[in-house]
Parts: C-alpha cells; sequence; structure tokens
C-alpha cells in the first residue's frame, strides 16, 4: 500500500486553457497527454482562498480529466490486483486496501474436501492422496481403479471370511448332531441292554420261583391228552359252559395230589361220579371227578405226588378222563385251571 506523504504547499498547476487558479488533481494535458502528477493534499493546502473561488470548465476537466481518469485509474486497480492484490487511490482521503482470493483452478474440484482453497493441484492428480503419490499412482483414474480393485479385494475378503465361517458352523452343528445321534444311540442301546437284563432276570427269578413250586406242585396224572378246557361251550354241560380241564386217559391210570395238603370229600357226586376233594394248604380246593376208584378217605393227609384214585368213566361222561377244577378259597366257583397249573410251574 503507498503512503500518503503530507504536501507543505499546494501546487497550482495551469489546466489546459491556462487557468492557475484552480486546484485540485495536476491537470491534463491534451495535447501531450502526459501523466496526472501527484499531490497529497494538507489542511493548510486546501483552505479556500476568499474572492478566489472558480468552478472548472466541464468542457475541459470532466471532458479530458475526469473521463480520462476513470480509465486510468480502473487500469490501475486492475494491475495492483493483479500484482499484489491491493491498489491505493491517490485522492484525498485516506486509502483503502482491496483485496481478491486467489481463484481456485479447474482441478481444485475434483480435490478432496480437506484439500485447501486455491489449491493448485492440476486436472490429472485429482483425488489422489499422499500415499497415492508414494506409490507411483500416475493420474485419478489409475489411483480410482487402485482403490475399487482394493475395495473389491476387501469385500471378496469379508465374503470368503464369512463363507468360512458358515462353513465351520456348519461342521460344527453337524459334529454336534453326529454326537448328539451317538449319544442317544448309546444311551438307547444302554437303555434296551438294561431292560433285556432286567427282563432276563426276571425271567430267570421266575424260573427259579416256578421250578421251586414244581417240587411243591405235579400234574394230577400221565399219558393223557386236554380234551375240554375252561369255560368251553357245549351242550355236554348242564350250566352249558366247562368247568373246568379234561385229561383224557385210559381207565386205571393213576391220580396224583397236585399239591401237599388234606382230603376234604371224597365219594360219589352225581353227574361228577366218584370224586376227590384235596384241600391244600393254602385253602384252595382241587376237585378229581369221574374217577373208576378212590384210594383216600377224608381227612387224611397227603404230599405232592401221592396217588389219591384211578381215571374212570363214572357220572355225566362220553369217555375215561378225569375232570379238574380249581376253587380258590373253597369258593363255589372255580377258575381256569390250565393257568392254575401254569402259574405252579407246570405244563399240561
Amino acid at each position: 500500500m503507498a503512503s500518503n506523504r503530507s504536501a507543505t504547499e499546494a501546487p497550482s498547476v495551469p489546466d489546459q486553457r491556462g487557468d492557475s487558479g484552480t486546484f485540485g488533481y495536476g491537470g491534463y494535458d491534451s495535447k501531450d497527454e502526459g501523466p496526472w502528477q501527484e499531490w497529497n493534499p494538507t489542511e493548510e493546502s486546501i483552505r479556500p482562498v476568499r474572492g478566489r473561488h472558480r468552478v472548472a470548465k466541464k468542457s475541459g476537466l470532466a471532458r479530458g480529466g475526469l473521463a480520462r481518469s476513470s480509465t486510468v485509474l480502473g487500469v490501475g486497480v486492475i494491475a495492483a490486483v493483479g500484482a499484489g492484490g491491493m491498489a491505493t487511490a491517490q485522492t484525498g482521503k485516506p486509502p483503502v486496501s482491496i483485496s481478491m482470493p486467489d481463484m481456485p483452478n479447474v482441478g481444485a474440484v475434483f480435490d478432496s474436501e480437506d484439500e485447501p482453497e486455491g489449491s493448485s493441484t492440476p486436472l490429472s492428480n485429482a483425488g489422489l492422496t499422499a500415499d497415492d503419490t508414494q506409490q507411483g499412482a500416475g493420474d485419478a483414474g489409475e489411483a480410482l481403479r487402485a482403490r475399487i480393485m482394493e475395495q473389491a479385494e476387501s469385500q471378496q475378503d469379508a465374503v470368503d471370511r464369512a463363507a468360512a465361517a458358515a462353513a465351520e458352523a456348519a461342521a460344527a452343528k453337524k459334529a454336534s448332531d453326529a454326537a448328539a445321534k451317538e449319544r442317544e444311540e448309546a444311551e438307547a442301546k444302554a437303555a434296551a441292554e438294561k431292560k433285556k437284563a432286567e427282563e432276563e432276570a426276571e425271567r430267570k427269578a421266575e424260573a427259579e420261583r416256578l421250578a421251586k413250586l414244581a417240587k411243591q406242585f405235579a400234574l394230577p396224572t400221565s399219558s393223557y391228552t386236554i380234551t375240554s378246557t375252561f369255560g368251553q361251550s357245549g351242550a355236554y354241560w348242564s350250566s352249558g359252559q366247562h368247568t373246568g380241564l379234561d385229561f383224557a386217559a385210559p381207565t386205571g391210570t393213576l391220580i396224583k395230589a397236585v399239591g401237599s395238603g388234606t382230603i376234604t370229600q371224597a365219594g360219589w357226586d352225581g353227574s361228577y361220579g366218584y370224586k376227590t376233594v384235596l384241600t391244600l394248604n393254602d385253602g384252595t380246593e382241587v376237585w378229581f371227578a369221574h374217577q373208576s376208584s378212590i384210594g383216600v378217605s377224608v381227612g387224611q393227609k397227603v404230599a405232592t405226588g401221592d396217588v389219591i384214585g384211578r381215571v374212570g368213566a363214572t357220572g355225566n361222561v362220553t369217555g375215561a378222563h378225569l375232570h379238574l377244577e380249581v376253587h380258590p378259597g373253597g369258593s363255589s366257583s372255580g377258575i381256569d385251571p390250565m393257568a392254575w397249573l401254569q402259574g405252579k410251574g407246570l405244563t399240561p
């Protein structure tokens, strides 16, 4: 910025008409079109002179001085702005600074937001970072391509990692399912083996129990054939159903006590023919009917397997056989003798 220097005396420059009484900027000589002279007015130099006020003629100063001075001043301002961004008007007023920011070039449009205003980055390097420059990226297109490839590789890596994680999770789940299945199968197998062992133990215990019972009980006769079972329907029985179990055997075949007990009845009994009743130690009554002969008497104690009579065809019969009935607790209605004998370990 140019400084205003004070002057001790205001110069009086005659205008183009030779007038010497006018004060102001230096007059403009229309003949040689010389430059304006610098004048720095002061309080003393601009003090009015009484009786000497004169008005400049428009024809000279306005037409030649002000018009051309505006042009020169405009050119000076532009030159000053272009050179240093500052212009000074040599007038009586204090100097005013005029500044203009540097205009960014075209390449700055493509720069990042962090690039300062007025950057002179060339267009071919738009979007390049310091890392790109160090890596040798030649221009923005190459840098963009490199970034796209890097992003694509990163995304592909993410996809690969996700796929690997999914595959690993699937494999782990499959292994877990397989282990769970094997565990369930092992548990089921162990449970089945345990159940089988328990059933085998139960069968063994039952066999032992029946073996003991078999020593205590015996079948009523031998060399027989089962001809009628309990509950069988037919006109041969007055009740319409068979109430016992028939062992067909030749007449005279020995009849044995099925268990230990006491003889409570022995003799003729109508349609039963000759009948013997053995009351066991637990109170169960066993009836032996259609005998050809009776070998025991009432009140007699017998043991398992003792002979108590012989097979016959007395009473209401169609052939020689032993009719056997079982009455628990001495009840009038009997139960299936086949099931009872099997419960004692015997198989008729």
